[in-house]
């Protein structure tokens, strides 16, 4: 009996997901040769040794084996400890879990939170992954819009006005990827009192807390919503280890138990060694003092790059006092859009900026530009830049 080839299909909801058009332009960029790249959003220094040694000694003293679904007891106490001495935040150690990156986080909170017929608010422009997680849920998504005028933060009047009886969560992000923009005080305790009233999640992506500049300060929203507020955050860019995977959510009572079952299923537990190796990361002495390191070397690089970028023909950036990223407005009179623009730097100058586009409708006439590149690489691009854009 012959059969038949069967049809194989995939899920609907994958459908749902649009490819980042980040890493689109990278493949793009990587067939082309002597380009820099100013787009990656990862350190490039490398994870402070005292850290590295101490995944070794993990490994040699037998840490490879499971552990608690929600993390190591100790690294949990460390994560609320580090809540306790920075911000003056008590954090119950049995409201935290540990995750593979601030990503696993935000998933576990869209996954937990909403389902079909809840609304999700989502700034915009905002990181790329708030928007497809939201439609993995099948909730609906409204966008809030950042605005230069406003400094890039949300607008509590504005909030307001969008939040109705689907609306289920509001996601924040400060500092801010892409603008590079900052929370004030007054602000953060706004949007606490709102998401209280009006009985919301606020989802709250923190990873860049500790890369503040020009006397900014950061205001977990934690502090002004408790029992409101989930927490994303990684270990990814304050200790340069993206490569480790190693995140952390903080959840209310009634959110963490359920966010701890489906955690359960999605990856069991972070690895072992990676967990002690974040404890070395909280308490030693030394591993913050290579954090103090990145950041003077960032600001360095963001006060080279705004220099260079204040006195270029059609580009006009905002001072971002967060993160490492450089938001950049192209002039109207380029004709060009936030994509084609891109494209062109692309083609001219062998540089790569990530389109504003990218980061939802709000990006349009925008770039991004991170600074998380070695100085000499900088310069070269910005020099490479100029030289094309003065040619226009």
């Amino acid at each position: 009996m012959r059969y038949r080839k069967r049809k194989y299909f995939l899920a609907g909801r994958i459908n749902l997901i649009q490819r980042s058009k980040i890493r689109e332009l990278f493949e793009k960029a990587s067939k082309m040769e002597g380009v820099i790249s100013l787009g990656i959003g990862e350190p490039d220094f490398d994870t402070p040794d005292v850290i590295k040694e101490a995944a070794k000694r993990a490994i040699d003293e037998g840490y490879t084996h499971y552990t608690p679904n929600a993390g190591i007891p100790e690294f949990r106490e460390a994560i609320a400890e580090y809540y306790r001495e920075f911000y003056r935040i008590s954090v119950d150690p049995s409201n935290i879990i540990v995750t593979a990156g601030a990503y696993e986080a935000t998933y576990l909170a869209f996954q937990s939170l909403l389902e079909q017929g809840d609304d999700v608010i989502i700034p915009d422009p905002a990181f790329v992954c708030y928007v497809e997680d939201a439609k993995i849920a099948e909730a609906g998504i409204l966008r809030i819009p950042l605005r230069e005028e406003n400094k890039f933060r949300i607008d509590p009047d504005e909030l307001v006005e969008m939040i109705t009886k689907r609306t289920r969560m509001l996601v924040m992000n400060y500092p801010n990827n892409p603008t590079g923009a900052t929370l004030d005080k007054k602000t953060a305790k706004a949007i606490g009192e709102i998401a209280e009233d009006y009985n919301i999640y606020i989802l709250t992506d923190e990873p860049y807390e500790h890369f503040l500049y020009e006397g900014a300060k950061h205001y977990p929203m934690i502090k002004y919503a408790p029992d409101n507020t989930i927490i994303a955050n990684s270990f990814s860019k304050t200790f340069a280890m993206t490569g480790w995977r190693l995140g952390f959510t903080i959840a209310p009572a009634q959110v963490i138990r359920d966010m701890i079952k489906l955690h359960a299923y999605v990856i069991g537990n972070v690895a072992s060694f990676v967990q002690i190796a974040g404890i070395t990361a909280l308490r030693d002495r030394r591993s913050w003092e290579a954090v103090e390191n990145m950041k003077r070397v960032y600001d360095e690089r963001r006060r080279l790059v705004l220099k260079y970028l204040s006195k270029m023909p059609h580009l006009t950036p905002f001072r971002p006092k967060g993160a490492f990223y450089i938001w950049v407005k192209i002039d109207r009179e380029l004709d060009m859009s936030s994509e084609d623009f891109a494209d062109w730097l692309l083609e001219n100058a062998r540089v790569v900026v990530i389109p504003g586009t990218a980061f939802g409708k709000q990006g349009e006439g925008w770039v991004r530009i991170s600074y998380a590149t070695k100085k000499e690489q900088l310069i070269e691009a910005m020099e490479r830049m100029q030289a094309a854009l003065s040619k226009i």
